[in-house]
C-alpha cells in the first residue's frame, strides 16, 4: 500500500532548490540537493512516480515566475514546491509588497492545479555577521510569504525557527548555500511536513576550522571574501548571474536515482 499519494512532484525556484552546495559530480548541473532526496523518498516504492526540478541557480522572483510556473502547470503535477526571493532579498533596493504580490499571483496558479503546494520561509539571518543587517527585511517577506499562503492553502516549510541551521556546518563553505548535511536536514523537513514516512538519518555537520587568534579569523574570512563574495558581487555589478548558460536539471519527468 502506498505510503503518499505523490506521482508527480515539480520543483520550482533557485540555487536553493537547484542543489547547489550539494556537490555531486555525477547528477545535472553537478549537483543533488534536497528536492532530489525528498524525491528519491517519494518514488522508492511507486514505479509510476515521476520527477522535475525547474530551479536554476542566480533566479529572482519573477523571472522565477516568468520561466518556471507556466511549465510547471503544463506538468499537471499533484506536489508543487517553490521557494523564490532569497536573491531579491539581498539586493541593495526592493520593494517586498510588489515583490511578494507577484508571488501571491503565481501561488495561485500553482494552487488552481489542484497540487499540494509547499512554500518556504527565510531563513533567520539573526546568527551572521554579514547578513543579519537585513534580518527585518527576511522577517517582514516572511510575514507576506504567510498570509499568501494561508489564502491559497499552501503548506509552509519554517525555514526561519530552524535554529539549527545557525550551525556553519550545515553550510557551504560560501555561507549563502546549505551544504549536504543542510541540505539532508532540509529534505528531511519537507517530508516531515508532507506527512511522508522515511528513514532518511541526519548527516554530520562539516567540521569547520576554528581558532581564537585573530589572524586566523582575519585570514579565514579573507579568504571567504575572495572565493566567495568578490565574485557575487562582480556578478551583481555586471549584470551576469552564476545560472548564465543553465538549463532545468530535470526539465520534464524522470524517475529520481537514489545513491
Amino acid at each position: 500500500m502506498s505510503t503518499h499519494p505523490y506521482r508527480r512532484y515539480v520543483a520550482l525556484g533557485d540555487s536553493f532548490t537547484e542543489g547547489v552546495g550539494d556537490l555531486h559530480p555525477g547528477r545535472p548541473n553537478g549537483v543533488r540537493g534536497w528536492a532530489d532526496r525528498v524525491a528519491e523518498v517519494l518514488g522508492h516504492d511507486e514505479p509510476a512516480f515521476g520527477y522535475a526540478n525547474l530551479a536554476i541557480r542566480g533566479r529572482k522572483l519573477r523571472a522565477i515566475i516568468a520561466e518556471q510556473v507556466g511549465p510547471a502547470v503544463d506538468l499537471e503535477p499533484d506536489l508543487v514546491t517553490i521557494y523564490a526571493g532569497g536573491n531579491d532579498i539581498l539586493r541593495p533596493q526592493v520593494d517586498l509588497d510588489a515583490l511578494v504580490a507577484d508571488y501571491d499571483a503565481a501561488l495561485g496558479r500553482l494552487a488552481a492545479t489542484g497540487a499540494r503546494l509547499l512554500v518556504w520561509t527565510a531563513f533567520d539571518p539573526g546568527g551572521s555577521a554579514t547578513f543579519k543587517l537585513l534580518r527585518g527585511r527576511f522577517a517582514l517577506y516572511n510575514e507576506l510569504v504567510r498570509e499568501s499562503a494561508d489564502r491559497h492553502g499552501a503548506s509552509i516549510v519554517d525555514f526561519w525557527r530552524m535554529r539549527e541551521y545557525r550551525d556553519w556546518g550545515l553550510w557551504d563553505p560560501d555561507r549563502l548555500h546549505m551544504g549536504p548535511a543542510g541540505h539532508q536536514r532540509m529534505a528531511t523537513a519537507v517530508l516531515d511536513v508532507l506527512g511522508v514516512p522515511h528513514e532518511l538519518a541526519p548527516l554530520a555537520p562539516t567540521p569547520l576550522a576554528t581558532s581564537d587568534r585573530r589572524a586566523d579569523v582575519l585570514r579565514q574570512n579573507a579568504v571567504w571574501v575572495r572565493t566567495s563574495a568578490a565574485p557575487w558581487v562582480h556578478r551583481r555589478l555586471t549584470g551576469r548571474s552564476s545560472g548564465d548558460g543553465l538549463a532545468p536539471r530535470h526539465g520534464t519527468f524522470s524517475r529520481p536515482v537514489a545513491d
